[in-house]
């Protein structure tokens, strides 16, 4: 339980706020690469603050915050030039430093323009998403590194699912430290949901927990656990899988490699990804892939219901009826919320580093070609069924590639005479 204060400290996202710097202090995607190839400037909200995006003739990013320093108009509105973007308004322009460069009706004897500038961010791409960064950054501290995790640049088949959530990522990051909800949620209320609409739910998300562990690392936290029927050699506690600290979640099995990302767009918006790469560790052939594919996750039905009846629509339905944020003033927490109360002494431990002038955790500045995340490959001891299990009762469902998806999978299996369910 928290009071409201630690509640409101906590769930900030703003800057000036303990937590907001923080959070400042990481590289986020704002965008989908396909869309500044088809329009070179976009609007994006990130941390409660709004920036204009944009993609130069060269193929090089930047981001700026959306008012222009001059009379406030909408950079997002601005004409992407080959030096940075021009207000559409009186023509300034600004580079990806911020510098104004531009200054159509002034003298151009005075220093004017070199006393206005932009606060600008860093942006780049990788893995199909424009990436940014918009914390604290100078020439004798450059902006760190953006984070290659294996997820964005591992060979394999890829597809983007996304949802904007009405809710605090905070609440939704609680989730990645309690595997207890996967035997109840993914489970129990799976096998209800089935009976009901007609389905039979995949039957490797219903095995008890018979133990769970956590153990924080260099990016966050390691998550594992021992269902019934598997041991601590199995993959889920040997290797476990990772909550990648402050908004990711690294998860995996049968040759579904998945990164999940929590974007927190303003206190009460969270935008919720699935960066997922599908490649079997044996029997898999290479798919080109000229863009990556990106779709919109189901989350409300006509009526306003929350859809249930796959793996992520019922996460966020626990996380969205919780409220924009969490009331945790009246919570009751048990012996098996020990990893929130991991990930919230990790939170106040960051936000004391940051006070203190350091770098939070898993701020890297070391350049680097790919980081490797632990990430278990034998998902709740269930093999390739785990892998079309996720096709047909998770996300991928939605996807607009799932038939070349499951053809991926089923290939593979076939050629190492993997066991497969009847019907694939």
């Amino acid at each position: 339980m928290l009071t409201a204060e630690q509640n409101e400290e906590l769930t900030a996202v703003e800057a000036g706020t303990p937590m907001g710097e923080v959070l400042r202090r990481y590289w986020y995607p704002v965008a989908f690469t396909r869309e500044l190839a088809e329009f070179p400037v976009k609007r994006v909200e990130l941390l409660g603050e709004f920036f204009a995006l944009w993609r130069s003739p060269s193929g090089r990013y930047g981001i700026v915050p959306e008012a222009c320093p001059h009379r406030k108009a909408s950079l997002a509105y601005g004409v992407v030039e080959a030096d940075g973007i021009r207000c559409p308004y009186h023509g300034w322009v600004f580079d990806e430093s911020g510098a104004c460069t531009e200054q159509p009706a002034e003298r151009a004897d005075t220093n004017f323009a070199d006393r206005v500038r932009a606060q600008a961010g860093v942006a780049q791409e990788l893995g199909g998403l424009v990436w940014a960064y918009v914390g604290p950054h100078s020439p004798e501290q450059p902006a760190p590194e953006l984070p290659r995790f294996d997820t964005y640049v591992m060979e394999g088949f890829r597809d983007i699912g996304w949802a904007d959530l009405p809710c605090n990522y905070v609440q939704i990051m609680e989730n990645a430290v309690d595997p207890h909800h996967v035997e109840f949620l993914h489970g129990r209320y799976f096998e209800f949901i089935g009976r009901h609409e007609g389905f039979t739910a995949p039957p490797s998300f219903g095995k008890k927990h018979v133990k769970v562990g956590f153990d924080p690392f260099e990016w966050g936290i390691i998550k594992r656990r021992v269902v019934e029927g598997a041991s601590e050699e199995n993959d889920d506690w040997k290797i476990g899988h990772p909550l990648v600290f402050p908004y990711n979640m690294r998860v995996g099995g049968g040759g579904v490699h998945q990164m999940q990302i929590r974007v927190p767009i303003n206190r009460t918006t969270t935008r919720f990804m699935l960066y997922t790469v599908h490649r079997p560790e044996q029997g898999y052939e290479h798919v080109e892939q000229p863009m990556i594919p990106e779709y919109e996750l189901p989350v409300f039905d006509a009526r306003g219901h929350h859809v249930t009846n796959y793996v992520e629509g019922q996460d966020m339905m626990a996380w969205v009826t919780q409220g924009p944020v969490t009331d945790r003033t009246t919570e009751h927490l048990g012996r098996s919320d020990v990893g929130i109360a991991l990930l919230r002494k990790m939170f106040r431990e960051q936000m004391r580093a940051v006070a203190e002038g350091r770098d939070p955790l898993g701020v890297t500045r070391e350049p680097h070609e790919r980081i490797d995340l632990p990430c278990e490959k034998d998902k709740f001891n269930a093999g390739a069924e785990f892998a079309l299990a996720f096709c047909d009762m998770g996300s991928t469902r939605h996807s607009p590639m799932l038939d070349t998806i499951r053809k991926i999978h089923i290939s593979a299996a076939e050629k190492i005479g993997a066991a497969l369910p009847a019907g694939s």
